[in-house]
């Protein structure tokens, strides 16, 4: 567990540098360059995500069981899963999509979270998606208040939403067939 809650610490923490301080962190940026910024950010960030999959995976080896989900709740989750593959394209192909979700990513994140939460009762469950659904709503809030940074998109064009819900829909069955297993052990349904 501490494995999981080590890289929770450092992968989020690393992502709410702008939360807490946005001042500090354009400073840092500025002051040895964007670039240099974005390589530590990056490698703090990697190693957090191995270390949640690494925790995560010890951690289900021995379950500490907090709540048990009726059988139902997965097809709710499945349901809330259909949104989150959408949302996290329209992040990249602005569209009316990407205009209505404002910001679609944060938007993915919770909706993943949540939809995991339902499903999954044990400790390292709502850790980690506890955790991420925690961080996506506190960022979604503090976006009112920060200067946004720009992120590399594809140009605005009107076949972006398309490109988004086929896709979308593309990967959300890749995942419910074959990669949820492939990846995590775990079949979907």
């Amino acid at each position: 567990m501490l494995l999981l809650i080590t890289g929770l610490i450092l992968f989020l923490g690393m992502h709410s540098i702008s939360i807490v301080n946005e001042s500090w962190r354009n400073q840092v940026a500025a002051r040895f360059g964007e670039w240099p910024w974005k390589g530590v950010y990056s490698i703090v960030a990697i190693t957090g995500l191995v270390l949640i999959i690494m925790g995560y995976s010890q951690a289900r080896l021995e379950p500490t069981v907090l709540y048990s989900p009726p059988g139902w709740t997965v097809h709710l989750s499945m349901l809330l899963m259909l949104f989150v593959f959408p949302a996290l394209i329209a992040a990249y192909f602005p569209g009316r999509i990407s205009d209505v979700l404002k910001h679609p990513m944060l938007v993915a994140v919770k909706f993943w979270a949540l939809a995991h939460l339902i499903s999954n009762g044990t400790l390292a469950d709502v850790l980690l998606f506890g955790s991420f659904l925690a961080w996506a709503v506190v960022d979604r809030i503090s976006m009112k208040r920060r200067t946004q940074r720009p992120i590399i998109r594809s140009p605005r064009t009107g076949f972006n939403d398309v490109i988004v819900v086929a896709g979308g829909l593309g990967v959300y069955l890749a995942f419910v067939f074959w990669l949820h297993a492939a990846l995590f052990g775990v079949a979907v349904g």
